[in-house]
């Protein structure tokens, strides 16, 4: 699985004008399902993510995790985290898993999500979604988790 983290001040996610999903001081987690993904890569996607250690403690230093922190976690599917920009102007997406893999991953994410986390939103699988964000930092991390 691809994924990039934004640690925010808050964020939102809008579809139709309608905020479906929202968080304050967390994370932002844009999420992309690859063809070999399984349920137990997105287990360790999840785990990992909740344990990363880029809040400040009290020195000022990245310290950490968004448990240790109480953080909200916006997860949004985003399939173009996938995309091959080698061959001309137009990316290729042909990365990211089909879209019945992708929404089964999402929807296993956001569970595992919400069994080990309080505070869990998400965004509208396959919608056209407008993201809303204060990048706190700015720090951003890409990850790739795979089997």
């Amino acid at each position: 699985m691809i994924a990039v983290l934004q640690r925010v001040k808050q964020a939102r996610v809008e579809v139709g004008g309608a905020v479906v999903g929202d968080v304050g001081a967390g994370f932002l987690m844009l999420v992309c399902a690859e063809p070999t993904d399984t349920e137990a890569v997105a287990e360790k996607l999840i785990a990992k993510v909740l344990k990363l250690r880029v809040f400040s403690d009290d020195a000022g230093k990245m310290n950490r995790s968004l448990q240790d922190v109480g953080g909200g976690l916006l997860i949004v599917s985003q399939f173009t985290l996938a995309a091959d920009t080698s061959g001309g102007n137009r990316p290729s997406f042909t990365g990211a898993a089909p879209a019945e893999l992708g929404r089964r991953l999402y929807e296993h994410t956001l569970a595992v999500a919400r069994r080990q986390h309080p505070v869990v939103a998400c965004g509208e699988f396959g919608a056209d979604m407008q993201v809303h964000l204060i990048n706190d930092g700015p720090v951003t991390i890409p990850m790739r988790m795979n089997a």
